[in-house]
């Protein structure tokens, strides 16, 4: 027997929110394994880095292209080969015997999750035409990230406890297969009216900018910022970006839409998606290091340590949502930025011997942060956007969250570098707290100046350049067809 219609649309959105809760839970979940890669496959701290940002560049590299290309083709196929390469890069990381073939796998993992997330926001919307279901099918959506980038590191401490790190890897392709059934079943095929066109040029050097930055970082901490390869990266990055302002403006219809920073809110939200996150990223990265190697607690117990973190984010979202739709966004990013920066300056006090209370007491700020932080990013960068341009603005919001997370992990590991465990490992973090309490700081920096009413205004300006681009590409000189 056939669904209901409105059963056929709950299933919609219960497929796709799967979907992003392995994508993102797979950001986050591999931090508490990696004393246990790095003990079995005898990896450096750089290794332990590629771990985590293999994942994370690819992500960020590909969102953009992923949305346009399902737009395209078909969503749901799309969607299926994203499902597809996720599992695939899933079973060969549980199956990698090495650091090497790890980093790989986790590249591959990367591709199959970039055809799913901004995919899966276009096809719930595509489901949900009613306006009102359509809003909260969103808003159920949206909350999965947050919580699910909290609750990585607890199923992981169960799962590298119970089954060995492989199994993190592994429990995703039971998922992805019954998720591959049920799109086959239950989602509908759709596509745009009017598909952005391809940009290989800009994609090109959007890649070699973020992999150059990520990897000269994470070069410096053996070679030193002075050092040929980190110098010949660095300009490699400088060139890409100088390539993409060059490029970009000439293109009908650019990966990156430069127009966009014109609005205030829009680049303020851009800049604290890549502040906040770098922050948090860099805060799993040496939080589940800390909790195993210097106090010495099971993975299991270290990623209960993050509970706090997780029961925020669930009571937070919802209330930071109606928050944001109420009074905007300004009160939310100052309470994010602030519990940023007081949780990056309480974790200087933290030592091998701080009671377990009082450390959790610090991860109720990261909490905060985490379950005030993600609505009012997407509200400022869609703020005053025609409805035309609000799914390129959200999907370069989702690239910032996805850039911030994969810098602050090649930082805080640069930071730390090899430093053994006690109160060697905790004296090096204090140049990541530091780091942490500047972004907090930084972010409510932003919140004011970019949600006054001269920023609101730059955001009706800028939309104004995008009038009729549902009609035909807007006209550009030297534009390339």
């Amino acid at each position: 027997m056939q669904p209901s219609t409105t059963s056929r649309r709950y299933l919609v959105l219960a497929i796709c929110c799967a979907s992003v809760i392995a994508v993102v839970m797979d950001i986050s979940i591999v931090n508490v394994a990696l004393p246990d890669i790095r003990r079995d496959l005898h990896a450096s701290v750089s290794g332990l880095q590629w771990t985590v940002d293999a994942y994370t560049v690819v992500l960020a590299s590909f969102l953009v292209l992923a949305g346009s290309t399902a737009d395209r083709y078909g969503r749901r196929r799309v969607f299926q080969i994203g499902l597809a390469a996720f599992g695939l890069g899933s079973l060969l990381c549980g199956l990698a015997p090495s650091i090497g073939w790890l980093v790989a796998a986790r590249a591959l993992q990367g591709v199959g999750g970039t055809m799913l997330n901004p995919v899966a926001m276009a096809i719930i919307v595509t489901a949900f035409p009613d306006q009102a279901e359509r809003a909260r099918a969103i808003g159920v959506f949206g909350s999965m990230t947050g919580l699910s980038l909290a609750l990585g590191p607890i199923l992981g401490g169960a799962l590298v406890d119970g089954l060995g790190w492989h199994a993190i890897f592994w429990i995703n392709v039971p998922i992805v297969a019954v998720a591959l059934v049920c799109t086959a079943l239950f989602v509908p095929e759709s596509r745009a009216p009017r598909a952005r066109r391809f940009d290989p040029v800009g994609q090109l050097l959007m890649i070699l900018m973020l992999s150059s930055v990520v990897y000269a970082i994470i070069e410096s901490g053996g070679s030193g910022w002075t050092s040929p390869v980190v110098l010949g990266l660095l300009a490699v990055a400088v060139l890409s970006a100088l390539g993409i302002l060059l490029h970009e403006p000439r293109r009908a219809d650019p990966l990156l839409e430069l127009r966009l920073f014109r609005s205030v809110p829009f680049s303020a939200a851009i800049l604290t998606a890549m502040w906040g996150l770098c922050g948090f990223g860099a805060f799993l990265f040496v939080t589940t290091q800390y909790l195993q190697e210097v106090r010495g607690l099971p993975a299991l117990t270290a990623g209960l340590c993050l509970l706090p973190v997780g029961a925020l984010v669930m009571v937070l979202s919802p209330v930071t949502g109606r928050l944001v739709g109420a009074g905007g966004p300004r009160l939310p990013l100052v309470v994010a930025g602030a519990a940023l920066a007081l949780g990056g300056g309480a974790s200087l006090w933290l030592h091998p011997a701080t009671p377990l209370p009082a450390v959790l007491a610090i991860y109720l700020l990261f909490g905060v942060f985490l379950g005030t932080i993600n609505p009012p990013i997407t509200n400022a960068a869609v703020s005053g956007m025609p409805r035309s341009m609000a799914g390129v603005a959200a999907s370069l919001a989702s690239v910032g969250r996805q850039t911030g997370t994969t810098l602050g992990v090649a930082i805080a590991g640069t930071i730390v570098g090899s430093a053994p465990a006690g109160t060697a490992f905790t004296d090096a973090e204090h140049g990541v707290w530091w780091l942490v309490a500047g972004l907090g700081a930084g972010i409510v920096l932003l919140a004011l100046l970019s949600t006054g009413r001269w920023a609101l205004g730059t955001a009706e300006r800028a939309a104004a350049l995008f009038e009729g681009v549902d009609r035909d590409p807007p006209a550009r000189v030297g534009a390339r067809r």
